[in-house]
């Protein structure tokens, strides 16, 4: 499985960004994705998580109320869309994509990568 990240960019604080992640199998279209992200040194943290059919959705509670976590499953894409955009989001935003169909929270479940997509906010 391949994944493509994209929409990333520089905004200032307050401001939006929606990100797409797109797959090259369908057959992640039918297991978990993620959305993570890892600052200057910092670890990989979970953003937000969703199962094969969106009917369960996780938040980080730094996102949580801000950000929203969607797919489209004919597509073989999954969205983050980002409001109220914070300094402390800056990061590098990667999708994954676990092997179940359940909702997976934890990084080193997810085998599969996108190549990531750099967040920048302004103050």
């Amino acid at each position: 499985v391949q994944l493509q990240a994209s929409g990333g960019g520089l905004v200032q604080a307050g401001g939006s960004l929606r990100l797409s992640c797109s797959s090259s199998r369908r057959t992640a279209s039918n297991n978990s994705m993620g959305w993570f992200r890892q600052a200057p040194g910092k670890e990989r943290e979970v953003v937000a998580a969703i199962n094969w059919n969106g009917g369960s959705v996780h938040y980080s509670d730094s996102v949580k109320g801000r950000f929203t976590i969607s797919r489209d499953n004919r597509r073989g894409a999954v969205y983050l869309q980002m409001n109220n955009l914070k300094p402390e989001d800056t990061a590098v935003y990667y999708c994954a994509a676990g092997r179940s169909s359940g909702l997976v929270t934890t990084a080193s479940l997810y085998p599969h990568w996108g190549q990531g997509t750099q967040v920048t906010v302004s103050s």
